[in-house]
């Protein structure tokens, strides 16, 4: 049970970076800066855009693979190399990025990103990700991506052992007496002797402990698994809820699994996906809205969402709904299972078309889509946050870079003004933004109990 004490709670945001904008057709549009999106120059941009609003955190996301070159916005920078780029030129901001268990390996996962915390002063932070497709598996050199449930086996023992490597230096292991010449305490620094089922390492690590201690542990997964492995590990859940309903469910749900390891309420922030577009008047946010909702090709729609569902739509009528007799897709799918689930409920729920649909997803990809003004947004982010449904929101612009430039102008005052968040940040690590506390070594090897481990 979540208890309310609503005055000692401010809102957190994150800035969700993705391409030249979330919005499928963004980087058609003549405002966004996809001329930019392989250069550093927009990002510096962007970073000093969310640093001047006072967000928590700055999120890259990470895809493995490339498709639909010819009429989408694909391909990105590495995320971990383009943070650490971005260090130099922020103070506060929290800097973080995706990372997949499935393609990578502990060793280097540990070190990049106490590499990163050591660069930017305690700023990282790590989201964890098992991956989606067959084409990431196939660039690995593997016949086929690992199917979901395994993937979540795999990713506890590979954050395991991450962690252990983040352990193997204790936190005054290093000594640096020029005088003495003795530069660490060899009883402080161990290894790691792991052998797991997936995985085994030696150790120890060729960095020492990060300034957090751990970067912060960021998960994304909403399924069954997905919440039981962030009630584990998740100090903040990235989430797509399209209803606040729902998001409180969400919210009760994983709260409820944190005593089974151990853990305090205080320990984990729920942030959902949130795609605004913003204007003077509702009209003309309406208008901005529909205006990128035509840029989306009728045929665009139709492919993304067929990949989705599994099942090839292209021979139906667009206007028409979405067929109910189709093959079950959650069933089906080996990917993001809970956000295929929330794709067909936006499609019954709303009776909506199968161009509509497709437009829907590739607008915001699944996340909440708000159009309105900026007092508007502001009271849909309070009301969210205050009835527990989330700790704050992964701000998700349409295009990039005008439309943070909005939400940092337009909307980050009023919720200034109401006291809902920070005027000016408190702290100088990503932890200290959170309200998280500073983990001890071994913090996340608590003995679970067996049912929860069961469930994978």
């Amino acid at each position: 049970m979540v208890t309310k004490n609503r005055r000692d709670r401010q809102m957190h945001l994150g800035a969700f970076i993705y391409y030249t904008g979330h919005h499928h057709a963004g980087w058609r549009h003549p405002d966004s800066d996809v001329e930019g999106m392989f250069g550093i120059e927009l990002y510096q941009q962007l970073a000093a855009t969310a640093e001047r609003g006072k967000f928590d955190m700055m999120f890259l996301a990470d895809l493995l693979y490339v498709t639909h070159v010819e009429n989408s916005a694909s391909g990105m920078l590495d995320p971990l190399t383009l943070l650490s780029a971005l260090s130099t030129v922020t103070d506060k901001l929290g800097l973080t990025a995706t990372v997949s268990t499935t393609y990578n390996e502990p060793y280097n996962v540990a070190r990049k990103f106490a590499s990163l915390d050591f660069i930017s002063g305690g700023r990282a932070g790590w989201n964890i990700v098992t991956s989606q497709l067959d084409l990431e598996a196939h660039n690995y050199g593997k016949p086929k991506h690992p199917e979901h449930g395994l993937r979540y086996e795999m990713a506890r023992e590979f954050v395991e052992v991450v962690t252990r490597l983040w352990d193997s230096w204790e936190d005054d292991a290093l000594v640096l007496d020029r005088e003495s010449g003795r530069y660490a305490d060899g009883s402080k620094v161990h290894p790691v002797d792991y052998t797991g089922k997936w995985y085994s390492t030696k150790g120890p690590l060729n960095v020492p402990r990060p300034p957090q201690g751990y970067p912060v542990l960021i998960q994304a997964g909403s399924s069954g698994p997905g919440q039981d492995f962030a009630a584990q590990y998740g100090e903040v859940i990235f989430t797509a809820q399209q209803s606040k309903k729902a998001a409180q469910d969400f919210y009760a749900s994983v709260h409820s699994k944190l005593p089974s390891y151990g853990r305090e309420s205080s320990s984990l922030k729920i942030m959902p996906g949130l795609s605004p577009v913003i204007g003077a008047t509702e009209e003309e946010a309406w208008r901005k809205f529909h205006e990128l909702q035509e840029l989306i090709p009728p045929a665009s729609a139709i492919t993304v969402l067929s990949g989705f569902l599994n099942y090839d739509l292209t021979g139906y009528p667009l206007d028409q709904p979405l067929p109910r007799n189709i093959p079950d897709p959650v069933a089906a799918s080996n990917g993001m299972k809970s956000r295929v689930q929330l794709y067909m409920d936006m499609a019954y729920q709303d009776n909506l078309s199968i161009l509509e649909l497709g437009r829907k997803i590739l607008s915001s990809r699944g996340h909440m889509q708000f159009v309105g003004t900026a007092s508007q947004l502001a009271d849909l982010m309070q009301e969210w946050f205050e009835d527990y449904a989330c700790d704050g929101f992964n701000i998700m612009p349409p295009v990039l870079p005008g439309d943070l430039d909005d939400f940092v102008n337009l909307v980050i005052p009023v919720l200034q003004e109401r006291g809902l968040f920070r005027t000016e940040y408190s702290g100088s690590t990503l932890r200290e933004h959170l309200g998280l506390a500073r983990p001890e070594v071994g913090h996340f090897r608590q003995e679970a109990p067996q049912a929860a481990a069961e469930i994978i």
